[in-house]
């Protein structure tokens, strides 16, 4: 998994995976039988493991059958089960002001690292790994290293942004991390931040059923509606396909409100053929 390039936090699903799979079995997961998988698929299915969660685990699995095992075949006994596709939750910019104003003291840390969730699009792992040097106010732009898929980019950095994280920093004088935990050789942990937020929307009586990661939801939402190009939106989610980032047109509210029915110009029609017949 390492040599392949995959992140800490994948290689600890894929672990967790093929453990749960040698519980089921009671022996050694590499001597499965094709028999033996189906039934830990019908067992998963039984117990109502989530779609998402059962998709993981087939990933894991053949990730462990046809790289580590070199079992090529066992991938046909393997089949992804389909989810619903829920559409994301968006906060309005109302809503996302009541938040980063409720955001938890003491001090603007926390609201200044919410705001770079909303601000710049980026996930809680990329706001808590920022040091110091990604923020380049010369070029206002923020460098994010290492995001999701071990890809670096650079996103925006828009100046009302750049004048609270200035504030911030004259606050704490943080060294090294932008948002230091305890102690501060380490950074705060998305764990952390996500308190933060859950925090900061029940101050703000939000009671939409969302997560930080909404933030990010909306920071894209509100850029289409905005009228950006879904491709520029794409680069600075850090998608790696568009059909990704194009699931947003579906909450762009403002953008569905403002296109014009075709119907309208039905309506016309019939109105000038209502008119002729009067004639």
């Amino acid at each position: 998994m390492r040599i392949r390039g995959m992140g800490e936090k994948a290689q600890r699903s894929h672990i967790r995976a093929i453990k749960d799979f040698a519980q089921f079995l009671g022996h050694s997961p590499d001597t499965a039988t094709p028999e033996e998988l189906r039934a830990y698929q019908l067992h998963m299915t039984d117990t109502v493991v989530t779609a998402s969660k059962f998709n993981v685990r087939i990933v894991a699995l053949r990730f462990f059958f046809g790289m580590t095992c070199g079992r090529e075949d066992m991938k046909r006994y393997m089949q992804f089960r389909t989810q619903p596709r829920k559409l994301p939750v968006v906060f309005s910019v109302e809503e996302v002001s009541d938040i980063l104003m409720a955001a938890p003291g003491p001090g603007l840390k926390y609201r200044a690292a919410l705001s770079i969730s909303y601000g710049a699009g980026l996930r809680a792992a990329e706001v808590c790994d920022l040091k110091i040097g990604d923020i380049d106010s010369d070029r206002m732009l923020i460098h994010v290293e290492q995001g999701k898929g071990r890809k670096d980019r650079k996103v925006m950095l828009s100046p009302g942004l750049l004048n609270l994280l200035r504030e911030w920093w004259r606050e704490a004088r943080p060294e090294g991390w932008l948002f230091p935990g305890k102690p501060k050789i380490n950074p705060i942990s998305p764990r952390q931040l996500n308190r933060a937020f859950t925090s900061a929307k029940h101050m703000a009586g939000i009671s939409k059923p969302a997560t930080l990661h909404t933030l990010r939801h909306s920071f894209a939402t509100h850029l289409l509606e905005a009228n950006t190009d879904v491709r520029v939106i794409q680069v600075l989610l850090g998608h790696a396909k568009l059909t990704t980032t194009a699931q947003y047109t579906h909450v762009a509210t403002k953008t569905i409100r403002d296109t014009v029915s075709p119907y309208e110009m039905l309506a016309k029609l019939q109105d000038q053929t209502v008119k002729r017949s009067l004639e």
